[in-house]
């Protein structure tokens, strides 16, 4: 067979870049992320008894329900199979307190889900990041509910009423005993079902590293720079605490981990380019720290990110890269001029 009868054989396609060879699927990246997320979710079970279970089953089968009605009203196809709702509910739950009356749980699921996702397209087209955002709705709406924080559970004598305490960021602003730092890492304090237990998080951590579902820079970006703020920032005169122990605390307590790890780093709402990444990581730790030292909130890493999300076409344009061989057109004077000799 000649070349030329080879060639048109072949019918070889000439297209601009980016060229995909990758064979990864929205659905095998969802998988990941699932299996990513099991070690917290058994940590949060350990810390906080069976009623996680509830919390996150009722989070997932709402946002499943509600991602299968949003579609059929819509007229669109079906899309349950690519297991991003199940990441949204996964994900929401994470963020809310063990304790939280399951009747607000879906509510949090329809935010995310039809007014995040679907109303503007489904998968990929979110703006902002839907549990995040189902979390600051929940938030805003009840705020006792959401900033009632049950204690770690007794699984050798359960109590009928859960007995709710401070979070230890919380704590660093108004005084009183901390958990020790290995509690912190193990998990064994207040605070959102699936945050607590920093082993758990950087574990699933590692795991999209190794299978390359997320990049370290934005995670590093982000708590670098939440450890760099607080290091300079200090604690302040009541913390009865060294800088260093500061900065650790401040690392392993509120949401810092679960938000830099697995919800700064969402696709649809993440930059594209690395220098647009760093941005961003630095954009979210900044705008966490300041909220944390300053503000009367507790927690910044939701309005951090949701904020940095917001902005990421702008940090997108701003950090483009330039097509190989591309040269930028001369002015119009210098134009003419060219012309003229």
């Amino acid at each position: 067979m000649s070349d030329n009868a080879l060639i048109q054989k072949i019918k070889p396609t000439v297209t601009a870049s980016p060229h995909i060879k990758s064979h990864a699927t929205s659905q095998r990246m969802m998988l990941d992320v699932i299996i990513a997320l099991i070690p917290a979710l058994a940590a949060s079970v350990y810390v906080f008894g069976p009623r996680v279970l509830l919390v996150e089953g009722i989070s997932v089968a709402s946002c499943m329900l509600f991602e299968y009605v949003a579609r059929k009203i819509m007229g669109r196809h079906n899309t349950l199979g690519d297991l991003s709702a199940v990441v949204t509910g996964l994900l929401l739950a994470f963020n809310l307190p063990s304790g939280i009356p399951l009747w607000m749980v879906p509510i949090g699921a329809f935010v995310a889900i039809v007014v995040v996702k679907q109303f503007f397209g489904g998968i990929g087209q979110n703006f902002v990041n839907p549990a995040l955002m189902g979390r600051i709705i929940l938030m805003v709406s009840f705020a006792g509910a959401m900033t009632t924080w049950p204690e770690v559970y007794n699984w050798h004598a359960p109590a009928v009423d859960a007995i709710s305490s401070a979070t230890p960021l919380a704590v660093l602003k108004a005084g009183g005993e901390l958990p020790s730092l290995t509690e912190m890492l193990l998990g064994l304090r207040p605070g959102c079902l699936g945050e607590t237990c920093a082993v758990a998080l950087l574990l699933g951590g590692v795991y999209l590293l190794v299978r390359r579902v997320i990049s370290p820079t934005i995670p590093l970006a982000f708590i670098g720079t939440v450890a760099v703020f607080m290091a300079i920032a200090g604690p302040q005169d009541a913390m009865p605490l060294g800088r260093v122990d500061f900065v650790l605390y401040n690392l392993l307590g509120g949401g810092l981990l679960i938000g830099a790890i697995f919800m700064a780093t969402d696709y649809s709402t993440c930059p594209l380019t690395f220098k647009g990444k760093i941005i961003y990581g630095i954009g979210c730790g900044l705008v966490a720290s300041l909220i944390r030292y300053f503000g009367n909130y507790n927690e910044g890493v939701s309005f951090g990110i949701i904020l940095m999300n917001l902005l990421v076409p702008h940090i997108d344009n701003l950090t483009k890269l330039k097509p190989f061989g591309y040269q930028k057109p001369p002015k119009e004077k210098k134009a003419k001029e060219a012309e003229a000799k």
